[in-house]
């Protein structure tokens, strides 16, 4: 392999590829359920069966994708092909995901949903396994190799970022501009289509000049691991699974709360220019989520031990929720007033990123000593598949809640309510319920995680020490 180290222009080049891919994984993820069932008019119960079936065969999926970018050979190396095709492949279903025909009926918009979605989530794999799995083909081992994935992380959580924040401000100006009618739903539905294919069209010129400016300096062998291989770690190493379960039932908690906080702002805030409202929530959470990994995490492992943090952070999730709950439940309508809730949880939801990682290389070493196998990459391959299987789990809770509770354009509050009580009814306890769903469910998957973890996990720093010495006299 060429020794030399990678240049600024090969790193911002990686980097770029990191900022486009994850704000098209963002737009689909935080958007998709909105768009069909709120602007489309796709039945909230069969949304939720979509989601559910297309993100856990997305996970599965994902194993079968690396065994066939391990498997290829070509004169551009075996990963940057794929990285293109898939760029390429998903731009184009992208736009067209969000592209749904106005004048299809109901099934025809279920069978629009559904085989875009999955076929999106397909072609999203085959870009993102070789994405993240080439590094090793173009970098040294060690602090050369951690510095890159680390900029990587942090250029995906930018990406990432600015969909969450400007999705919804930027679908109402585009929509205002290209729409033939003043109707909101029309508004919506335009502005989501043009913005997809801005997005889309970012997306493959970011993914271009990451595979101009990095080379495959090397041919490496890319492990990769079978669904089989995960289970049996699982069963095999039970530190694994405490901490596999564990993140399950943190992510499931957020996860519900994001499908469903557009919803809040929409029809339980209310207002005409609700959208504002959410872009500065949803400003103001991404940057607490992105300094609590940056600062909060480190600043707090000075005193304290990862489990300890852990603890911390689910108890700032908790205060936030029952704070959210309380005071939706007073009727206030100032959004602002939910900043300081959401900064909790969101920058909870951060530390916990760092603890993910931390907690699955301690299985990694404690399945070493006590079994004589790492795993390691087996194990790391089931942070993908587990998240993939919380965010699907979590759509479909989202989605079944939305069905039962009947959202609509009557249940909005409207401006000259906001300063009033609103009237009793249907469209008054649509929203209670929505309060107690993105609210009550996740305070309840966090308080079992912090049982079950509690119970589990038996890494502590001290085992760890232990564990390290083992090692280095096998």
């Amino acid at each position: 392999m060429d020794n030399k180290k990678l240049s600024t222009v090969e790193k911002a080049g990686y980097g770029l590829g990191a900022v486009g891919k994850d704000m098209v994984y963002m737009l689909s993820a935080s958007y998709v359920l909105y768009y069909f069932q709120d602007v489309m008019g796709v039945n909230a119960f069969a949304m939720g069966v979509i989601l559910l079936v297309a993100r856990v065969f997305d996970a599965f999926n994902d194993p079968i994708m690396g065994v066939i970018v391990a498997k290829t050979k070509t004169r551009w190396g075996k990963f940057r092909p794929w990285l293109m095709i898939g760029t390429l492949t998903n731009a184009v279903i992208l736009f067209l995901m969000f592209s749904c025909p106005p004048t299809l009926d109901s099934k025809g918009l279920v069978a629009w949903a559904a085989v875009f979605y999955i076929v999106w989530g397909v072609t999203y794999t085959m870009m993102d396994i070789p994405y993240w799995s080439m590094i090793p083909a173009f970098t040294e081992g060690g602090k050369e190799r951690e510095g890159l994935t680390t900029l990587a992380r942090s250029c995906a959580g930018v990406g990432s970022a600015i969909t969450t924040i400007f999705t919804m401000k930027l679908v109402q100006s585009l929509g205002s501009a290209f729409a033939t009618s003043d109707n909101a739903k029309e508004i919506e539905r335009v502005g989501f289509m043009v913005f997809s294919g801005i997005v889309a069209v970012l997306f493959v010129v970011l993914i271009v000049i990451t595979c101009v400016t990095i080379k495959e300096k090397s041919t490496v062998d890319m492990k990769t691991a079978s669904i089989g291989e995960m289970f049996s770690a699982l069963l095999k190493n039970d530190q694994a699974m405490a901490a596999v379960i564990t993140i399950v039932l943190v992510n499931s908690a957020l996860y519900i709360t994001s499908n469903l906080v557009i919803y809040f702002f929409k029809y339980d805030l209310g207002g005409e220019t609700w959208y504002n409202d959410y872009t500065l929530f949803n400003m103001v959470g991404g940057a607490s989520q992105i300094l609590a990994m940056m600062l909060l995490f480190p600043f707090l492992r000075k005193f304290m031990s990862s489990i300890k943090i852990f603890y911390v952070s689910i108890g700032m999730s908790l205060i936030g929720y029952v704070i959210i709950l309380a005071v939706a439940m007073a009727g206030v309508r100032i959004a602002p007033v939910y900043l300081i809730p959401g900064v909790l949880v969101m920058a909870a939801s951060g530390v916990n990123n760092v603890l993910i990682t931390i907690f699955l290389a301690n299985t990694v070493d404690y399945g070493l000593v006590k079994l004589g196998r790492s795993d390691e990459s087996v194990i790391f391959s089931m942070q993908t598949f587990v998240v993939k299987l919380a965010s699907g789990i979590a759509a479909f809770i989202a989605s079944l809640s939305l069905g039962i509770l009947n959202l609509s354009e009557g249940t909005a509050i409207t401006q000259e309510e906001q300063t009033v009580d609103f009237s009793a009814g249907v469209a008054a306890s649509s929203r209670m319920g929505l309060r107690m769903v993105m609210t009550l469910i996740p305070i309840m998957l966090l308080v079992i995680a912090y049982v079950w973890f509690r119970q589990n996990y038996i890494l502590t720093d001290e085992k760890m020490e232990e564990i390290n010495i083992k090692k280095k006299s096998m």
